[in-house]
């Protein structure tokens, strides 16, 4: 829980003066019930209405204070609260921010939600709650006790027995409750994950009809989530009632055992009135406190998970920094765009079995256009996430403009390159707007430039508003090619020096794609483009072409020299082409 330290220093004064006032509010409380019973035992009795009217101004000049106090308390607890759950939410985000792919894969994305806004609630609700009720119960309780023993001595043997029995009822009550609150948050991370599934892949589930299914599954989790919810609520609701049932005893066994001295003149009838006013702030603040240890296991639960993403170390340490090591102007423009793979090994964290990728060696001189291609899991995603370095090597080096990519500013190493990712992502807002992603300043005319080449501006042009058509979430008003070319017009934007286009073309005609590769050879001379694919047709032109198996380098080349001397590819090649195609 070491990360709420940084909100305890920033809220500590707004928070103490919060608690200050919360005292003065319970004081306020607490010397009523004591004027009142003045008021009976010396004002109604002696029929002295001065007294009467005197003290009975003092109590309405203490409830007007205690008033005040509350209102300030509620306008400070809302503030410190409401900018506290902003501050973290916006920490964690940046926390999830800047793990890497290693990191994040650690956490199911569901749950990474959650965190972000249930479980942040949770201890916001807590906060505030500190600042109004919970710490004004235990207050009022040992106000309470304390002026109910100075009262009358002789009842308060019944505040002796009672109050050990209500605190073995709390502590069971946090005991049993604290395990169980955990299983209600990862209920919900359960719902949530079954929702964002279906929401993502909503037209796939209409496409095979599969609603049944997707029904019974989002039942089992929305049953799980009722049940344990159901659990906690039977559990805590057993607690609340038998402390009301201990309490209402102890205030019978006051009235009965202060009539008996009532009638032996050894009680005024006053101290029994205030007695019992104190015992019923007794019972509301230890019904408050039950309630506050609710929020707590609640918040505790919350803080467990939240506290896991901050301790999360991020094993990818961005400590280079080109230009204090290389100097901005010592870069030789010849090596611009240049990779270099020495010996690359990879394994996924956690992952079993072989490498990703074995003992993998090559180079990508600056300007040249290279195509990747191989067998689905043949390692060609995790190649080129290697290179803006996603992941890190776990064997051997990967070097960017001959330098090694561990050693770069991550900053400086991605402005260098631009990737297309295999999975397409647009976000809501126009078509320029999704364009300029890849260069936030981009001017109207490289918006456009960047469309023509990846032949986007055919449909843009086509679209009811142009460049300022309002895109729907991912991009769902446009065909799969559509989003593609997109994507590819928020690469070159950039302007990078290298580019990585991911299976980015897969849902786009051939003639479409001719068209998208001769313009950026026309646009990039000096930009090296690596290609993914899985059509031969893609990288037949390439300046060299880099064939993958089980996550080996079995071939480099050419398309004539692979045809010759390369049966992995060889066996590509017939199979899409047929063997009489060369």
């Amino acid at each position: 829980m070491s990360f709420l330290k940084k909100y305890a220093k920033k809220y500590w004064l707004p928070f103490s003066v919060a608690v200050i006032f919360l005292t003065i509010e319970a004081t306020a409380d607490l010397l009523l019930p004591t004027i009142m019973a003045q008021i009976i035992d010396v004002g109604v009795a002696n029929r002295d209405m001065d007294y009467v009217l005197k003290m009975g101004g003092i109590m309405l000049l203490i409830t007007g204070f205690g008033a005040i106090m509350a209102t300030s308390r509620n306008f400070i607890s809302s503030y410190v609260s409401q900018n506290f759950g902003a501050d973290l939410r916006a920490d964690l985000f940046r926390k999830i921010q800047s793990l890497s792919f290693q990191n994040i894969d650690k956490f199911d994305r569901a749950s990474l939600i959650t965190r972000l806004t249930n479980d942040v609630t949770q201890i916001q609700n807590f906060t505030n709650g500190l600042m109004r009720i919970f710490v004004r119960a235990p207050l009022l309780c040992i106000g309470s006790l304390i002026m109910a023993v100075r009262l009358n001595l002789d009842l308060s043997i019944v505040l002796a027995i009672v109050v050990p029995i209500i605190a073995i009822l709390i502590i069971l009550n946090m005991r049993l409750g604290f395990p169980r609150f955990i299983k209600v948050q990862k209920a919900i991370d359960w719902v949530n994950r079954v929702m964002r599934e279906y929401l993502s892949g909503v037209r796939v589930v209409k496409a095979f009809n599969q609603f049944n299914f997707e029904i019974t599954k989002f039942g089992q989790a929305n049953l799980e989530l009722k049940s344990t919810s159901t659990s906690v609520s039977r559990m805590m609701s057993i607690f609340g009632p038998m402390m009301v049932t201990v309490m209402n005893i102890a205030i019978v066994a006051v009235l009965w055992f202060g009539g008996y001295g009532v009638q032996n003149g050894n009680i005024q009838v006053g101290e029994i009135i205030a007695f019992t006013n104190y015992m019923i702030q007794i019972l509301f603040s230890l019904r408050m406190i039950s309630m506050v240890f609710i929020m707590f296991v609640r918040a505790k639960a919350s803080a467990g998970r939240i506290s896991e993403v901050f301790s999360e170390e991020n094993r990818m340490v961005d400590t280079g920094d080109f230009l204090d090591k290389k100097g901005e102007n010592q870069q030789s423009p010849n090596t611009k765009g240049q990779i270099d793979f020495h010996n690359v090994s990879f394994t996924y964290e956690g992952a079993s079995g072989e490498p990703v990728l074995k003992n993998i060696t090559f180079t990508c001189l600056p300007g040249e256009t290279v195509g990747v291609i191989g067998s689905t899991g043949s390692g060609k995603s995790s190649l080129i996430n290697l290179i803006p370095r996603f992941y890190d090597v776990s064997e051997g080096s990967v070097e960017v403009d001959g330098m090694d990519v561990r050693e770069y500013n991550l900053k400086e190493l991605r402005g260098k390159i631009a990737v297309v990712p295999q999975q397409t992502m647009l976000f809501t807002g126009t078509i320029a707007e999704n364009i300029r992603w890849g260069k936030e300043n981009a001017t109207e005319d490289e918006i456009k430039r960047a469309a023509a080449i990846a032949e986007a501006e055919s449909f843009i042009k086509a679209a009811p508003e142009g460049y300022d058509t309002l895109l729907g979430q991912g991009g769902i008003n446009l065909s799969g090619g559509q989003k593609q070319r997109l994507s590819i017009a928020r690469a070159l934007v950039k302007q990078p020096e290298i580019l990585i286009l991911d299976d980015s073309t897969s849902a786009v005609d051939l003639t479409t794609e001719a068209k998208i590769k001769k313009s950026l050879k026309e646009y990039a001379v000096e930009l090296t483009c690596i290609i993914i694919t899985q059509r031969i047709s893609s990288i037949k032109d390439a300046d060299k072409i880099l064939v993958l198996d089980d996550g080996k380098l079995v071939g480099s080349g050419t398309h004539e020299q692979l045809m010759a001397d390369c049966q992995v590819y060889q066996e590509i090649h017939y199979s899409q082409m047929g063997k009489e195609v060369l």
